[in-house]
């Protein structure tokens, strides 16, 4: 293998990725059908790369992400995991030991920094867990790596002696990245690492990410429900409906050329700087479809206002209708979208 080859080799590969939840009723608690939280996802992340993956709520962005560390076991699916000129690890097949290992390359950076800090452990204590689980320092070596770790989120060395709850949420979040970053991993997944932020201390959050990505060598999954937040830090979009990744492109190309009408929009939503623009959104009608119980064909066709018949009876494939440029859509040539303008 050249070393073009390999460069051009994805750190992570997500094929055809399931997590179905049993529900179960009755006395004896049988399963009578199951929840499709994410429902045959697919897509790959670059060395370096950020790659935003956006949805509404409920549509399995979280549950994909915590399925790519086995904090949720997939159903079924592979997800591939290449280190340098290694053969790619199977994570869903690693056993215990192999998984412990596989933890310190792909960490996560939690949605609220409330509930995802311990309020009994100090500083020092969270920042340090991760080294003294895996023993990668002691002594006077841990302290001095705690120290480094946090200068680099912007925390200062006499932070690590207190507590959660002195901090704002700002703080918390950026306690939570330097846990994150404490077993120096080739990629981090951030779950909404924002949303439960206010706005001036999200972009600050935002600058940060992009600084640490530059600095460390970073590749992130970063997951968000906000569009705009997504357009400033992404490299590439995959976009998702009730399990299911309907588009995947280049941040500006998606943008500006969507081929889907669920990310067109999507689009149309995201508030515009410009005081007197008039907005111009999207109204989906319907409700979105129950993953217990999705629509035949195309999920998004009862809330489309292009579907035709072949929408309710055909499930759209993942196909390349611009180079780069993904969609699942039976339409997506012959109709024109609105990006931004």
């Amino acid at each position: 293998m050249t070393d073009q080859q390999t460069i051009q080799q994805p750190l992570i590969e997500i094929r055809d990725l399931k997590k179905h939840y049993p529900i179960r009723r009755g006395l004896l608690k049988r399963t009578v059908g199951h929840v499709r939280a994410v429902d045959g996802v697919s897509f790959s992340i670059q060395p370096g790369e950020t790659v935003g993956l956006v949805g509404e709520s409920g549509c399995g962005k979280t549950t994909a992400g915590r399925c790519l560390i086995r904090l949720v076991e997939p159903t079924s699916g592979e997800i591939l995991f290449r280190d340098g000129e290694q053969d790619a690890l199977s994570v869903a097949q690693l056993d215990a030991a192999q998984l412990k290992l596989y933890r310190r390359q792909v960490q996560i950076i939690f949605q609220d920094p409330y509930s995802s800090l311990d309020p009994r452990m100090s500083v020092f204590d969270i920042v340090s867990e991760p080294l003294r689980i895996h023993k990668v320092y002691a002594g006077s070596e841990l302290e001095d790596r705690v120290i480094y770790l946090l200068k680099a989120v912007g925390l200062q060395s006499h932070h690590m002696r207190r507590y959660p709850h002195a901090f704002s949420g700002g703080q918390r979040q950026r306690i939570g990245i330097a846990r994150a970053l404490a077993l120096a991993p080739k990629m981090v997944v951030c779950d909404e690492p924002v949303s439960a932020l206010d706005v001036s201390i999200q972009a600050q959050v935002l600058n940060l990410l992009t600084n640490l990505q530059q600095q460390f060598g970073l590749t992130y999954l970063f997951i968000s429900h906000d569009l705009s937040v997504v357009q400033h830090i992404s490299n590439r979009v995959a976009v998702m409906y009730v399990g299911k990744i309907v588009e995947v492109a280049a941040t500006q190309e998606l943008f500006q050329h969507p081929l889907h009408p669920y990310t067109e929009a999507l689009i149309s939503a995201v508030p515009k700087p410009d005081p007197q623009a008039r907005s111009q959104r999207i109204l989906l009608a319907g409700d979105v479809a129950n993953s217990a119980n999705p629509p035949s064909g195309c999920y998004f066709h009862p809330r489309c206002r292009f579907a035709q018949e072949i929408c309710k009876t055909d499930e759209p494939a993942m196909r390349e209708v611009l180079p780069n440029h993904f969609v699942t859509c039976h339409l997506a040539e012959e109709l024109t979208l609105r990006g931004l303008g």
